[in-house]
This record gives C-alpha cells, structure tokens and sequence, in this order.
C-alpha cells in the first residue's frame, strides 16, 4: 500500500495540472481557417454608448508606438517591436465601433488626393469627346483631430511563481505581468485648443505551467513524463481595449464637459453612464498600479479585544495550551506604524506539577507592512512586566519579571470601525526565576497566539479591498 500510494500521488498531480488548464485542452492540432477578428471584452461597452444628436467627423493623422521599444530576444538581436505598429487603425475601428465619428482618412491623405487628381484628369478628357463631367464633391474637413499614443510598455512590473517537487515527481508555476499604457486627446480645429486628454492603461498577462515525473517504479524500470503549457495575452488585444476605453473616457469625459451632447430620449441612458464613470474614477483614485484598493487610513486610535493562549517553554517539559486573554489600546504614530499597550492575563502550565497565572503589562510597536491596504502584514516587538499571581507571600506579596516579546500576523479590516487580527509572539524574560527551577542555557520563555478584534474609537478608515 505505501509503494502504491507513492506512485498514484504523482499521477493524480499530473492529472490534476492537466484537468484544471482550459488552454491544455485546447492544443492546437491542426491547421486553422481564417477567422473574422475576436472583440475584445470591452468593446460590447464601447458600442453600447448612447447616442449623439450627430456624428462628429474627425481626423487622425497618426496614432504612434511612442515606446520606441524592441522585443526582449533570448538569443541574438531582433528588431520586432513590443506592441503593434498599426495603432491608428485600431483607433479608426474604435471610432467606428464607437456610432459617435465619422472618420475621415488622413493617415495617407497623399495617396487620396492623388486619386482625386487621377478623377479630375480623367474626367477632363471625357469632357473633350462626352461633354460636361459631374464635379468631384468637396473632401469633408474635420471639427476635431484625434491624437496620441502608446506612450509606454513596462515589462515585468508583476512576476512570480510556486512549484513542489517531492521523489522526482512534481509541479510549477510562473506568471509574469506586463503593463501597456496609451493617451489620446482631442484637438479643436477651430482654434488648436486641446479639448480633452485622457490616458488609460492595460494588464498583459503571461503564464506557464508544468509538470512531471521522473523516477524508478521497480527495478531497472523508469517512469519518466513531463507535460506543460504556456499563455500569453496577445499584446494587440491589450492594445486594442485599451484604446477603446480611452475613446471611451473621451466621449464621457466630453458629455461632462459639456463639449457634445447625445440624442433626444437619451437622457437616462446619460445619467447613468455618467454616474458609472464617476463610480468608477472615484475607485480608481483609490487604486494602486497593482490593481489594489489604497486604503486611506484616517483613524485616531483603537481598542483591542483578544483571546488565545498561552504555551509555556521553560525549565519544565511537556508544556500545554493554557487560555489567555488580552486588552489593548492602539494609537496611530503614522500610516505603518503605532504604539499599543497590551494587558494580559492567562496561565502558564506543564503536564509536571507546573501551573502559574500571570498578568502581563506589554508595550509594543506595531508596523504594518502594506498601511494602504485592506489587508496586512504585521510585525511588533516591545518590552512589559510579568506580575506573577500564585507567587504571593506576607513578606512578598507578588513577584514582579521583566521581559522582551516580539511577533507578527496578519490583520484585516472587516469594516470602517472594525478589524480582525491573527497574532502569534514570543516573550523572553530577562531572568530564569518565573518557574522557580533554574536549567538549560536559556531563560524562561512563553509563546503566545491569539485573534483579536480591534474597535476603532474615532473618524473612520474608508472602504478599500
């Protein structure tokens, strides 16, 4: 049974990698007919805009890579370009997408006119043998001129992985994350005034995955497989949804701004878009580059409230779990950091004839690693007293101990007024007198764990994630 356990182990590893990859079902295996171009998931919103009392015909002359950034190679030198080199025609699709513009082409307006020039000419010599020829209709000029740029691709700003290995068979993980970034502003051709710019900014995902196996299953009999995949977003598509919501923000921005207008009987259709944009700005101001909610802590102070135990580690053996109970009151010296003097109480005990209550009087500083998120990191450490409670005699009436502690744990804030907190620490007493026997190398000392609940007295933090 043990040898087979350790040979199924493997496999069901394996067969779990391969049944949880959407992607390592989907292998290509053949050939593919051309297909009519995905959408991207934003583009559904693009189109659902509602609609302006006319459309306005604008311009774009060039809508450039501004990156001027080639492709990482392994090996050698190339000269391909991070992202696409066809930006104006994505925004020209956008536009389109859009119902709001009526493009007009100027991108390669030298080879338009000279075919207007060809038609003209052509028509010249008709009218020599035919008689008069219709006038070629007038080119349409823009109001607006839409310009801009991918101004940035920062690779690798987000990379990581994970991987187990155990007798020869195993897994990993890697992920990368890249971040493109494009701006776009709309010019009046009336005066050059820049009505608006906006700028958004897009996540590039790359993964890969593998696993195998590789051992003996009997003598001379080797079992050796491996198997994996890799995705990586196409870089055109981040492009292309990000172009299409910064023409997005564009038209909303400008609908605030009062620059256009939409349709009769769109007014609810404007009201609500309007207040998703607003929703929406409103969150991003409280948003990293990571995609994580800036927490903007503004308390003043906080009482905890907690409850664990105690695990006594001394001069005597066969130490046990003894309940412990602690209040506290933290106040803020910045966003990371804060003071927080603790009082506890609880009992230290062993399965040999060992039992003491003691109250401790603990004063620590508390650091939180990520003071912006809803999330977090802690790490504390401070000194305080032990009072020892069944030490008390007419002569002494409590024996009194000093000591350092020091821990960590992790903190989450349920609410504007409440959070959670995981603690474990550690406390080492500056003598070896608590447990009355003296032995080893090292003082008394206890650990102690606890999850505690912490109520905040004053203005409270705002809501992130």
């Amino acid at each position: 049974m043990h040898h087979f356990r350790f040979r199924v182990l493997p496999a069901l590893a394996i067969w779990g990698l391969m049944s949880g990859c959407n992607a390592y079902l989907h292998q290509p295996m053949q050939n593919q007919a051309a297909r009519i171009g995905e959408p991207t998931p934003f583009n559904a919103t693009l189109r659902s805009l509602p609609h302006p009392p006319r459309k306005i015909v604008a311009a774009v002359y060039k809508f450039r890579d501004q990156t001027g950034q080639y492709r990482l190679q392994e090996v050698g030198s190339g000269f391909s370009t991070m992202v696409t080199q066809g930006a104006t025609n994505i925004l020209l699709k956008a536009m389109e997408d859009s119902g709001w513009f009526i493009p007009i082409e100027r991108e390669n307006v030298n080879n338009l006119l000279n075919e207007r020039k060809i038609i003209r000419s052509t028509r010249a010599q008709f009218e020599q043998s035919q008689g008069a020829q219709p006038v070629l209709p007038p080119l349409l000029f823009a109001g607006i001129i839409l310009e801009g740029g991918i101004v940035s691709y920062d690779s690798n700003i987000l990379t990581g992985g994970a991987g187990l290995r155990y007798f020869g068979a195993g897994a990993s993980g890697q992920y990368r994350q890249d971040r493109v970034t494009v701006y776009l502003r709309a010019t009046s051709t009336q005066n050059g005034e820049i009505l608006k710019t906006v700028y958004t900014s897009k996540t590039v995902l790359s993964q890969a995955l593998d696993g195998g196996i590789f051992r003996f299953v009997s003598f001379q009999r080797l079992l050796e497989a491996e198997t994996g995949f890799t995705y990586n977003e196409p870089s055109e598509m981040a492009v292309m949804e990000a172009i299409e919501k910064a023409l997005y923000l564009l038209i909303v921005e400008g609908i605030i701004d009062q620059l256009w207008g939409v349709g009769e009987g769109q007014q609810a259709a404007r009201d609500t878009l309007i207040s998703t944009y607003l929703e929406e700005k409103a969150d991003m101001a409280e948003t990293d580059i990571f995609g994580r909610r800036i927490y903007r802590d503004t308390r003043q102070s906080a009482l905890a409230l907690g409850g664990g135990g105690y695990y006594y580690n001394g001069d005597y053996g066969h130490a046990r779990w003894r309940p412990a109970v602690s209040l506290g009151l933290e106040v803020p010296l910045s966003f990371a950091f804060s003071l927080a003097p603790r009082l506890s109480y609880g009992q230290l005990a062993s399965t040999e004839p060992y039992t003491e209550n003691i109250l401790g009087v603990d004063l620590n500083l508390y650091w939180r690693l990520l003071p912006f998120n809803r999330f977090s990191p802690v790490l504390y450490g401070g000194a305080g007293t032990l009072l020892d409670q069944d030490g008390k005699t007419p002569g002494n009436p409590q024996r009194t101990y000093f000591k350092l502690q020091g821990g960590g744990g992790l903190e989450y804030f349920l609410g504007p007024r409440l959070s959670l907190s995981l603690l474990i620490d550690s406390s080492y007493l500056l003598d070896d007198q608590l447990d009355q026997a003296e032995g080893g190398r090292y003082n008394d000392m206890y650990f102690s764990g606890q999850l505690a609940l912490k109520f905040f007295l004053n203005s409270a933090p705002s809501d992130g994630n």
